[in-house]
């Protein structure tokens, strides 16, 4: 690896675009090739993006030398074989979450990772977030005593006809894997993998989850109340509540710029991340951490661990039993 970090962009949606514009805001970055199932629509993104070379098969990025790390911003159906791809090809690999489909392909991704020693991260920027890391750092610290509840939901209402990809249980569909992702992830950051899982759900037609309540146990005697949807429009907010105090997230919960920390007994503190790299969404900072980590010869990151995101895996399969939504994938 030179002085920068070369990434190769495996999928040309908004998602894509979005962590391409915030490399390419990186001193020590730089995306030098993008592939998409169709080389025109790679082109295009290429073109927009001012990238050197633009594929039309994944097999062609990750056969390109000059690419150091592989960013995986295919649909969640796709990560796996995907990841596996780059993985086989020798490159490290930034994969979106949800991570996989279920539990046995982010075992699977895991393993091959550890066999070739290769550096593998779940893009969860949630955790690499700087707010959300002052955040636990503050709860691990005893601000608000020991954690009673965490409250936190992601949802809105779209008009998504039965072919839609959030329709199509081939492709992972549902409210679970694209939003209740993230107030699964965030319970578990703050109290790990739960010992008891209920759940509840409106299903559609064919069978994804489009409204989905969580109620998540802990051996402390700590509970996680989690909802999520594709009906409803939720505040997307979160809440951790402790013996001494609580936190209050705003809209957004998962990249937030501030937080509110109210202390018994003690006037509310409005805690924020300070000024931050203009026009960049947050996602600079999988990024960066990415380049720490394979710099430093590490195969995952502390922040962002693989024990981790399978236990997330293991909690949203979980739920999905409790709910029914069966993937084809899970056969």
């Amino acid at each position: 690896m030179g002085d920068k970090v070369r990434w190769g962009v495996l999928a040309t949606g908004g998602i894509a675009g979005t962590f391409t514009a915030d490399v390419l805001g990186l001193p020590d970055a730089e995306v030098v090739a993008v592939a998409s199932r169709t080389e025109a629509s790679a082109r295009a993104f290429a073109d927009r993006h001012k990238i050197a070379r633009a594929y039309g098969s994944w097999a062609e990025l990750v056969a390109d030398d000059t690419v150091d790390v592989v960013y995986v911003a295919t649909p969640h159906s796709a990560h796996h074989a995907a990841a596996s791809l780059a993985l086989k090809a020798g490159k490290h690999v930034l994969c979106e979450k949800a991570f996989t489909l279920n539990s046995r392909e982010a075992k699977e991704l895991v393993a091959l990772a550890r066999e070739r020693g290769l550096f593998l991260m779940e893009a969860m920027w949630t955790y690499l977030n700087p707010v959300v890391r002052r955040l636990t750092e503050l709860v691990r610290d005893g601000a608000i005593g020991e954690i009673r509840t965490v409250q936190a939901d992601f949802g809105f209402a779209g008009d998504f006809a039965p072919g839609h990809r959030l329709r199509d249980p081939a492709l992972g569909g549902g409210a679970l894997l694209d939003l209740g992702v993230y107030p699964v992830s965030f319970a578990h950051l703050l109290l790990g993998e739960p010992d008891r899982i209920q759940a509840d759900a409106l299903l559609s037609p064919e069978g994804v989850d489009l409204n989905t309540g969580m109620l998540l146990g802990w051996d402390s005697g700590a509970t996680a109340l989690l909802s999520c949807s594709i009906v409803g429009h939720h505040p997307t907010a979160a809440t951790v509540i402790g013996t001494e105090g609580r936190i209050d997230l705003p809209r957004d919960f998962f990249h937030p710029d501030h937080f509110v920390l109210r202390r018994a007994g003690a006037e509310p503190e409005t805690i924020t991340s300070g000024p931050g790299p203009q026009g960049l969404s947050g996602m600079q900072y999988e990024a960066v951490e990415v380049a720490r980590a394979v710099r430093a010869g590490e195969a995952e990151s502390p922040l962002v661990p693989l024990e981790g995101s399978l236990a997330v895996m293991r909690t949203l399969d979980a739920v999905r039993d409790r709910i029914g939504v069966r993937y084809p994938a899970d056969a």
